[in-house]
């Protein structure tokens, strides 16, 4: 599956990261391939690159700055910002360069502090790198742990110290590159989730973040004056939204970045989707762009003449679009069908790189020379050919109406390999995590995703955008405040009723599944009919008093809500599946992961306990060395759509 693309400043070379399972090995690949345009030709530079970490050009091209993943190989992924600091190695890191003319990987040592970000300079000899200063913060830690408390953990005082030093890479490229220095910049207060550097105005921007998203107060962007480090950071930002995805206009007076907001603290309306911003880095003016547009904005992608292109959501659909200036509007680019990932363009010659799928077509990395030949864009990549040889599953897009309120709902509808538009199926609901995702024409064929898969195995399957979702407008998503699960959750039972009725869906054999949030949506809805067959619950909640209280993300749940648990128990409690499972019947097979901090795992052992108490047939399968996503071995991902494809079939085809 691929994950980015970044053209070199010559246009000549193209970046391509992908994430490749490796079954010998246990783990999965972060490959690393650059594609020369000229010769067509892709070679990879390393199949360890670290997942959290983009590489980025030098200005002028000659280097590729990345770094290896070096992480022992049983930890996961809540591993890159331990609740403890106790825990921390204290051993050398490196930045990798690598070079164009010898294609050599060469490593740069910056310390024992922990990388968060980098970014270039306006010159090939130095960076700037975000680190966590485990130095003092470990000085810090040990003041308080005194020897009354030897090696107790203070769990709030130990995150007042989580800080980031902000440093200077200068490289000595007359000594083999093994030699550097290493200036302080600045020591900040808080973790750094992205630098960008602003050569005309002699800044350095930064992003705030944290592990432990209670407030979204902590998520801003920071200017600091590289003329005068003794100033204080300047916030530029005061929204609370998450941003993301820096970017320096191409005249060097704005900057532009990504907003995703999970509702407000500020007890007022704060629940959009995904927009994206200007900023004039003068007067610090902040104009919203594609202020007409509808849907999500996923991505987006700065022309060397200073127009956009972005990638925008609508339904199950996601486009091209244009933006000439501040104040035009939107061009929709007419293009193929389906999901466009990724985009990039060449600011030497134009040439823009994009990553593509839909239902029929496996993801793939397309290069054309102008926008309006959008489909006749050309193939560069062919990783996914072994599914184009097999019978994909077809798919469409179904509506239906809420018939509560009449709001129409969408989702896809995939077919089991010639039986497209066939009556009476057996169904299979699979629900989308978030809640603030939406499903997509597309086709990127893992254990999450894994609708074409199921409809293979002989499964009609929806995937439905309930509200909640993106791509449908800012209030369809905010309408899920105040009623989370139920909501949606009639907005789900409403389609399947009328899948039913349009003869579709066979009534006797339905089933029901999702990952998280899906997970929260399948736990509720089990509680609320008994025509499921089966349910497939993967790290759901079961009690979302206890989530609220366990998971590193109390900031959305206490959004949707309406508050904290002791301000509207209620809502807390009427929401939560836990007071109704005395009336689930439905046979159901959970899983999670073991280090799940999103999640708790504590949630499914509840949910395990509860169903075993009742005699309602129920399995726990619990994967070692996994945080939220099962990022960390391929055959854990594996195992679990083979056990969930296994209890269907146990249990999916009874009544």
């Amino acid at each position: 599956m691929y994950t980015s693309l970044s053209w070199s400043p010559s246009g000549q070379y193209l970046l391509i990261q992908a994430i490749h399972p490796s079954w010998n090995d246990s783990r999965f690949e972060n490959i690393l391939w650059i594609y020369n345009v000229k010769q067509q030709q892709k070679t990879i530079i390393t199949r360890n690159l670290h997942k959290a970490f983009k590489p980025q050009w030098s200005p002028n091209g000659q280097w590729i700055a990345l770094l290896l993943d070096e992480s022992p190989a049983n930890s996961s992924d809540q591993n890159q910002y331990q609740r403890s600091m106790n825990n921390y190695p204290q051993t050398e890191q490196y930045i990798y360069l690598y070079s164009l003319s010898t294609n050599d990987l060469l490593p740069v040592q910056i310390g024992k502090d922990i990388p968060l970000a980098f970014t270039w300079s306006n010159t090939d000899l130095s960076l700037y790198l975000a680190a966590i200063n485990t130095q003092i913060t470990m000085e810090n830690i040990n003041d308080m742990n005194n020897e009354e408390l030897r090696d107790v953990i203070h769990y709030r005082q130990n995150e007042m110290y989580e800080q980031s030093s902000i440093y200077r890479i200068v490289i000595d490229e007359h000594k083999n590159l093994l030699s550097v220095k290493r200036n302080l910049i600045k020591n900040v207060s808080f973790l750094v989730g992205e630098l960008l550097f602003v050569p005309s105005q002699g800044k350095l921007l930064i992003t705030s973040v944290s592990p432990l998203i209670e407030s979204l107060e902590v998520f801003e962007i920071y200017s600091i004056d590289l003329r005068n480090t003794a100033l204080l950071p300047i916030r530029l930002t005061d929204d609370e939204a998450i941003q993301s995805d820096l970017k320096l206009s191409i005249d060097g007076t704005h900057i532009l970045f990504l907003s995703r907001s999970l509702g407000s603290g500020r007890k007022k309306f704060n629940d959009t989707q995904a927009r994206l911003y200007s900023m004039n880095l003068i007067d610090r003016q902040i104009t919203r762009l594609a202020q007409s547009f509808y849907g999500n904005i996923n991505t987006y992608a700065i022309t060397s003449h200073g127009s956009l292109y972005i990638l925008g959501q609508l339904g199950t659909e996601v486009q091209i679009y244009s933006q000439e200036s501040l104040s035009s509007d939107l061009i929709l680019h007419s293009g193929w069908n389906g999901t466009y990932g990724s985009i990039t363009v060449s600011n030497q010659n134009n040439f823009i790189a994009f990553i593509y799928s839909s239902t029929q077509n496996p993801m793939e990395i397309y290069i054309t020379k102008h926008m309006d030949e959008l489909r006749s864009a050309q193939a560069i990549t062919n990783e996914n050919k072994l599914f184009t040889q097999r019978s994909l599953p077809q798919s469409k897009a179904y509506q239906w109406k809420n018939e509560d309120d009449h709001q129409m709902i969408e989702g896809l509808l995939h077919y089991p390999p010639g039986k497209f538009q066939t009556k009476n199926l057996p169904l299979l609901v699979l629900i989308h995590g978030g809640p603030y995702e939406g499903n997509t024409n597309s086709f990127a064929p893992d254990w999450l995703s894994w609708a074409p898969l199921a409809a293979t195995e002989g499964w009609l399957v929806l995937e439905p955008n309930y509200r909640g979702s993106v791509g449908y407008g800012d209030k369809f998503m905010s309408d899920l405040r105040y009623r989370p699960l139920s909501l949606p959750g009639r907005d789900i039972l409403y389609g399947v009723d009328q899948l039913i009725r349009d003869g579709i869906a066979d009534p006797l054999r339905v089933s029901i599944g999702g990952h998280s949030f899906g997970g929260f949506l399948t736990n509720w809805l089990i509680t609320q009919t008994k025509r499921f067959n089966a349910a497939l619950s993967s790290a759901g909640t079961i009690e979302l008093t206890s989530s609220w209280g366990a998971m590193n993300l109390p900031a959305l749940l206490t959004y949707l809500m309406g508050g904290f648990p002791w301000e509207v128990p209620h809502i807390y409690q009427n929401e939560s599946p836990m007071y109704q499972l005395d009336r689930v019947r439905t046979p159901t097979l959970i899983t999670t992961g073991e280090n799940d901090v999103r999640v708790s795992t504590s949630q499914s052992y509840m949910l395990e306990r509860g169903l075993f108490y009742r005699g309602v047939p129920v399995k726990l399968i619990t994967f070692p060395n996994e945080g939220h996503a099962l990022t960390n071995n391929p055959w854990h991902g594996k195992i679990k759509v083979r056990e969930e494809l296994k209890w269907l079939k146990k249990y999916g085809n009874q009544s």
